[in-house]
């Protein structure tokens, strides 16, 4: 029996995801979308989304994903809630990438990948304890609940220094927790940070445990790690900025990545190294970082995918 080739699969769905998977589904790609593990991705860990056009009295993150599937499903995009486990992309102009999910092989002629990225923590249980309730990865997406609140920012590098000065516009005070005695951050970020008043620093300290009510944060338990003194902070809010990992690791080896893993795009579109492979939302972007932006992405994939097609014949 000969096995039906693809125009379009679709790996991941977050906002980059569903949303290349409505543009493929409209310019009659009858795209296959692969959720993975986390159908809906990060957002799906976000409680409320108050920032994605359209939305004037805000969504949960969730909704917003099952909205999306929705309206990728109105024009009969199919969705796998299956892993890709493996990929083996073709080097030729028009050559057909096998991508398998378990023992499941699958052929295409175009692939969108949207995988994303995966915040880092601590592996504190209290994280998981906290989730939603007071700890969050992202400032942007939460940082207007904690306006005139106190809160603590974990990290040393850029991510953590921005974070800071982000919050320090919103909040009353912000306690940056640095493990070592000096940043990874560049020097015009630490200066942002040392020019910030409601900024405190703390070097030599890290977050242990965190405490309060109805997995609701009320305080950071921390530790000098020079003295091991320990002493509890009252916040309401605790954002670990230690990075992210961008979800790349089945395809390293065969397409080309940056430093920290991310998958590298031509500039002004989502065409990767590999003909007919395509990178959309946070797994090529570790600079915006948001729902809108991947969905933007993911449009922009969709498209590159479909004129790629149509270059063929």
């Amino acid at each position: 029996m000969e096995q039906n080739i693809l125009d379009c699969v679709i790996v991941g769905s977050g906002p980059s995801g569903f949303t290349a998977a409505i543009y493929a589904a409209r310019a009659d790609l009858k795209p296959e979308l692969y959720t993975g593990l986390e159908p809906g991705g990060q957002l799906t860990t976000t409680t409320e989304v108050d920032n994605f056009p359209g939305y004037p009295a805000g969504i949960t993150g969730p909704e917003m994903m099952m909205d999306l599937q929705k309206q990728a499903e109105r024009f009969e995009t199919k969705v796998h809630y299956e892993m890709i486990t493996k990929a083996e992309f073709s080097k030729e102009t028009g050559g057909v990438h096998k991508l398998y999910a378990g023992n499941k092989e699958i052929l295409a002629k175009t692939v969108i990948i949207s995988t994303g990225a995966t915040a880092k923590y601590l592996g504190l249980e209290d994280e998981k304890k906290y989730a939603g309730g007071g700890v969050s990865a992202c400032a942007t997406c939460d940082g207007f609940f904690y306006r005139g609140k106190d809160v603590v920012v974990v990290g040393a590098g850029d991510t953590a220094a921005e974070e800071a000065t982000y919050l320090a516009k919103l909040c009353r005070k912000v306690t940056l927790l640095v493990r070592k005695d000096v940043f990874r951050a560049s020097k015009a970020m630490v200066h942002r940070v040392e020019s910030t008043p409601n900024i405190e620093v703390k070097f030599h300290h890290e977050l242990i445990a965190i405490e309060g009510e109805n997995s609701l944060v009320e305080r950071a338990v921390v530790i000098n790690n020079q003295t091991q003194e320990t002493s509890k902070i009252d916040v309401e809010g605790i954002f670990i900025a230690i990075g992210h990992k961008p979800n790349t690791d089945i395809f390293a080896g065969q397409i080309d990545l940056d430093e920290n893993g991310y998958i590298s795009t031509e500039k002004g579109s989502t065409r990767t190294n590999l003909p007919g492979v395509f990178a959309a939302g946070d797994v090529q972007d570790h600079i915006y970082r948001q729902a809108i932006t991947a969905a933007g992405s993911g449009c922009m994939a969709a498209m590159d995918a479909e004129k790629y097609l149509a270059e063929l014949h």
